[in-house]
């Protein structure tokens, strides 16, 4: 993989095409042919979502600082630019994962707000992980062995039927997490509740204000909480907070950047910082 390090913090990890040798933004494969990824840096985030399909747990997760306990038949669920590090025995972890980029999907579907619409993405009320089943084990491994299947072989449509494997499976991982914890899937009531999710993931770092998203959406701040309400049962505020908290942790883990720039001034070591080239990887 391609890096952006800061040595004593924070890697950075971009998805690389060249070096997973795919020619879309995806990815998908098996523990043995990455062993080392997790562990090789102390602390790391990346670009894409990352699914992974453990079969065989041990140890833990701290992700953005919340301890996640592994387990045999997980599938645990990975935003882009949360904070990783993995306290494990990688040796003895059997999982398959998939790696993918966002805007992987974005020709093929025109909604925008897609992944915003999955409940186990970009959010940490609940728990970014599901148990597997049989049933549930043998439907998810045949999608992801389509998929690589594409990847390996790909030809004119191979885009299309990659794209259509993989907003199946969000779907249906979607409703079995609904299940799971209990949580509505509904026909979406409107776009403005997703629109915010958007723009707070765009500009948390400068405003942190209902009010101000509320005027760039050119409504009210009572209707933007009453269509966030609707939408995903909590308010504006609780979205904005929980968001703001994510951004403060990772903020706060970059802080002594300035210290470690070079005098020939290398800029901020967190989002530029060395280029390195990892010896195994998804790429």
């Amino acid at each position: 993989m391609k890096e952006i390090r800061n040595p004593k913090k924070l890697v950075s990890v971009p998805f690389s095409k060249t070096r997973c040798g795919v020619d879309f933004y995806i990815n998908t494969g098996s523990s043995k042919d990455v062993c080392g990824v997790l562990t090789e840096n102390k602390m790391f985030d990346t670009d894409f979502f990352s699914f992974y399909f453990i079969r065989k747990a041990n140890g833990f997760l701290l992700l953005n600082f919340r301890q996640i306990e592994l387990y045999d038949d997980m599938v645990l669920f990975l935003s882009p630019h949360q904070k990783q590090e993995w306290h494990v025995d990688e040796a003895a972890l059997d999982y398959t994962f998939l790696i993918f980029r966002e805007d992987f999907m974005r020709t093929f579907i025109a909604d925008k707000f897609f992944v915003y619409r999955l409940l186990y993405c970009y959010q940490t009320d609940t728990p970014p992980h599901l148990s597997m089943n049989s049933e549930l084990y043998t439907e998810y491994f045949s999608l992801l062995r389509k998929i690589k299947e594409e990847l390996n072989r790909p030809i004119a449509d191979s885009y299309n039927i990659i794209v259509s494997l993989l907003f199946y499976l969000l779907l249906i991982i979607n409703r079995q997490y609904a299940e799971t914890y209990h949580l509505p899937v509904d026909v979406p009531k409107n776009n403005y509740a997703f629109q915010f999710k958007d723009l707070l993931e765009q500009h948390i770092h400068k405003i942190q204000r209902v009010g101000e998203y509320a005027e760039m959406l050119h409504i009210s701040r009572i209707t933007l909480n009453k269509s966030v309400m609707a939408q995903f049962g909590v308010s504006a505020n609780h979205l904005l907070k929980q968001r703001l908290l994510k951004y403060d942790k990772s903020r706060n883990c970059c802080s002594d950047c300035k210290t470690n720039r070079s005098r020939k001034g290398s800029g901020n070591e967190c989002s530029r910082g060395i280029h390195g080239k990892r010896k195994r990887g998804y790429d």
